[in-house]
């Protein structure tokens, strides 16, 4: 089976990795990107992904907002956020707002990619080092 992504983020290069790195796995296909939260919701919702991965901070409407209508709408998604900023409150908005998993940019994209096959199969995750901070906490 072959898991359909929506990359969103407002930074090109990062799109751009994220696409030639799912290219190479046979069980992942990139199905449209988005550079901003109200061109994500309105492409999840024409194509359907099984995973969004989303960043937090964008131009427009966020990605906590657009994980919010996309987990909520009528085709309604997993979202993955990835993100720079591993803030509680960004972590805590997020899942509030439905992610189901809450990554960060600097983890390896073999682990970002294991991640999306996570999330897209029904289960969680949540960096390993924001984990470990949380529960410190």
């Amino acid at each position: 089976m072959t898991f359909r992504v929506l990359l969103v983020d407002d930074q090109p290069l990062v799109r751009t990795a994220l696409r030639m790195v799912i290219a190479e796995a046979a069980d992942l296909a990139v199905v449209g990107e988005a550079a901003g939260g109200a061109e994500a919701v309105r492409l999840a919702e024409r194509l359907a992904p099984d995973v969004v991965v989303m960043d937090i901070r964008m131009p427009g409407m966020d990605g906590i907002e657009a994980t919010r209508r996309i987990t909520t709408g009528p085709s309604p998604a997993h979202v993955i956020v990835l993100t720079t900023f591993d803030d509680d409150d960004y972590v805590y908005g997020a899942l509030r707002a439905g992610a189901a998993g809450f990554l960060v940019k600097d983890m390896a994209l073999d682990d970002i990619l294991d991640a999306v096959r996570v999330v897209a199969a029904g289960d969680g995750l949540i960096a390993p080092a924001v984990t470990r901070r949380l529960i410190r906490e």
